[in-house]
């Protein structure tokens, strides 16, 4: 029988289980501290003081007390880096504070329209920028509670995201205890440096199984392993840039990327504070070429601008904060041939051709298809088959023909046309006068059903978390997805006679879907796949009707006295209501409980508690993104505006409140906290 690696060293077969001797616990407690600052030496301060077979020997020490005496084992424990038992699933988490993505920038004339707008917005130059070289990874929040790591989430859909902590407890460079005794919520990135990546490949490839895309791709899926135990093998790293929630804020970018390294977190080294934007182009011109040369991923520089009081006076989209920008460095472009062009039916019937490719190795990944756009794309390039084309990646992640070299043009090529015929159900095609698309108008046709039920359950429509591309393929080849509505006759039985799927994993897939039955009306109309209906004007609907019946039944012209909902929305609306299959399945989902009304709308149709009052925000405000304290004064019939003025009802103001607050005195215009702002909606 092979012995314990305690045994080997010496010191016999663990006990049996009881209390822990005081000099037990106290080599346990010393351990502790011991390897803690050892990981931070090495991986916040780069000053490592022993070997790594050194640091082992610390740590196998520790695992071994640990396992003689149980009652020693402690939440922040360096050993439950090794990871634990494989778990069933992830918990659905909401993000307190929402998880933003960037907005993109591909040239610097975007980017100093970008700036015009900052200073637009500020009335003048801000304090400064901070520039940070893009890491390559994957979103996470990681919250410590009593200086402890707590949780740690993934971005997800920005509103919610997969309680990952145990898979980040693994993670050697994220600190399991911060000398902070507060509640402290920071956000960064998890990503594989290069080599590290090089390692698991070839680890991957001894062990005969499939070699991995990319880094990037690769640290998604690690962190969402079911068993920590092989996250912890497979050498993830993380890197922090943002401080959302501490007992004090930083008043800047610079200070919260200097605090944040003084807690024990590992910083991109690769930064710089600009005092004017032409400090940002010298940064950005810089590492255009010297990224190459990194042992991480990045394609490009987020530029943030740095002082906390002028980010809140920018606020946010629903999608990205004002305040910061992605510049994404030009794409690597390579010559590869067209073999084939193949066409591809999208959710709203829409026809799409598709270039297959000789493989080519671009930005990191095997590149075998390049979509073509539309036929108008298509025909504008004369891309045919047979043709060397030049293909690029648009900022490093979808790949695209740029041209066609003619000169390489084989003699016998002929122009590519478009089928006249739905490919997939056979029905004809047709193409609107004035639009690029051609589209299947079937309803019912195969692929614009797969589609339109993968899109309904999507992250930021209905949500339903487990019902991926691949499940709704199998369903949808099975005949047990038919529609939309058809999600919600589903049952365990259906799923259980399918491959790897288990009655714990069907019983949590059938959890979210009798969830998704109480989403609130906007995730419901941007799931239904309507035309020219996008999150905003599913919130403008779902605010400005209250319910799907009171949508259903107006006009074009009724519809067109919501805001921002102009001539083409009312008649993509008015044609979707009006279509028989689709009147058939709206009372199907009601059958079915799904809830039609909006719960963002003041009162029962009438006016709200703000109704015609005109409301600013200044500050940050406790506890609520500026984005959705927005919403929740619109719903209570407020005109959110940026500037004060006579006009003005009330003024919200948040920590760092700045001239709008003294402005907003001198006007004796109402100050009000949001707590105080809550009670006058309402609640």
């Amino acid at each position: 029988m092979p012995r314990s690696a305690t045994e080997k060293r010496g010191g016999g077969p663990p006990s049996a289980p009881g209390a822990p001797p005081p000099e037990a616990r106290q080599r346990a407690e010393s351990l502790r501290a011991e390897i803690l600052r050892h990981e931070r030496l090495y991986y916040a301060e780069g000053r490592p003081e022993i070997t790594d077979a050194q640091f082992d020997l610390l740590m196998r020490e520790l695992i071994d007390l640990e396992a003689r005496f149980p009652a020693l084992a402690t939440p922040d424990s360096p050993s439950r880096r090794v990871g634990g038992a494989p778990a069933e699933g992830f918990e659905t988490v909401e993000h307190t504070i929402p998880m933003l993505s960037l907005e993109n920038a591909y040239s610097w004339e975007e980017a100093l329209a970008w700036q015009a707008r900052v200073r637009r917005v500020l009335g003048e130059d801000p304090p400064g920028y901070v520039a940070e070289l893009k890491i390559d990874g994957l979103s996470i929040s990681l919250r410590y509670e009593g200086g402890t790591l707590a949780r740690g989430v993934t971005r997800g859909d920005g509103a919610r995201g997969e309680d990952v902590t145990e898979n980040v407890r693994t993670i050697r460079s994220i600190p399991l205890r911060v000398p902070d005794p507060g509640a402290l919520e920071v956000r960064g990135e998890v990503f594989y440096t290069k080599s590290a990546f090089e390692k698991l490949n070839a680890t991957r490839e001894a062990a005969g199984e499939p070699l991995l895309a990319n880094p990037r791709n690769a640290a998604a899926g690690t962190i969402r392993l079911l068993d920590s135990r092989v996250t912890a093998k497979r050498g993830l790293d993380a890197w922090l840039y943002s401080v959302v929630e501490a007992p004090e804020l930083p008043a800047t970018q610079a200070e919260t990327l200097s605090r944040l390294r003084a807690l024990g977190f590992r910083v991109s080294p690769h930064w710089r504070r600009c005092a004017s934007f032409e400090e940002v182009r010298v940064f950005v011109d810089r590492w255009q070429e010297e990224r190459r040369g990194l042992d991480f991923e990045t394609d490009g520089v987020v530029i943030k601008v740095d002082g906390r009081e002028a980010q809140a006076a920018l606020g946010a989209t629903a999608k990205s904060p004002r305040w910061a920008l992605a510049y994404k460095y030009p794409s690597e472009e390579k010559n590869t041939v067209v073999r084939d062009i193949t066409v591809q039916v999208g959710r709203t019937g829409v026809l799409t051709p598709v270039a297959h490719l000789d493989p080519i190795l671009l930005a990191g990944t095997t590149v075998r298809r390049a979509t073509l756009h539309n036929y108008e794309d298509l025909a504008r390039k004369d891309v045919r088959v047979g043709d060397t084309v030049a293909v690029e990646k648009g900022g490093d992640v979808i790949p695209k023909v740029v041209r066609v070299l003619l000169e390489a043009r084989p003699k016998a090529s002929r122009p590519f046309e478009m089928p006249v015929r739905c490919p997939v159900c056979g029905d004809p095609v047709l193409r609107e006068p004035g639009e690029v698309a051609t589209r299947c108008v079937n309803p019912g046709c195969p692929a614009v059903v797969r589609e339109a039920i993968r899109h309904f359950c999507s992250r930021r429509a209905m949500n339903i978390e487990g019902l991926g591309e691949k499940l709704v393929d199998q369903l949808v080849t099975a005949g047990l997805l038919t529609d939309v509505a058809s999600i919600y006759d589903l049952k365990a039985p259906d799923l259980a006679v399918l491959e790897r799927w288990g009655e714990k994993s069907a019983a949590n897939l059938l959890g979210e879907i009798e969830r998704s039955r109480q989403n609130d009306l906007p995730r419901l109309l941007f799931g239904l796949g309507i035309r020219h209906v996008g999150e905003k004007a599913a919130r403008t609907l779902a605010l400005h009707f209250g319910s799907l019946d009171g949508l259903t039944k107006a006009s074009e012209e009724e519809l067109q006295t919501a805001p921002d909902v102009g001539p083409n929305t009312a008649a993509a609306l008015a044609s979707y209501f009006g279509h028989p299959r689709h009147r058939e399945l709206i009372e199907k989902l009601r059958h079915h409980g799904v809830n039609f009304a909006s719960r963002t709308r003041a009162g029962a149709g009438g006016p709200g508690p703000l109704s015609g009052k005109t409301v600013v925000i200044t500050g940050t405000l406790p506890g609520v993104a500026r984005e959705e304290a927005s919403r929740r004064l619109e719903a209570a019939g407020a005109k959110v505006a940026g500037t004060v003025s006579g006009k003005t009802g009330y003024i919200i103001a948040g920590e760092g409140a700045g001239g709008k607050l003294e402005k907003a005195r001198a006007l004796g215009v109402r100050i009000v906290t949001w707590d105080e702002m809550l009670e006058i909606m309402g609640g």
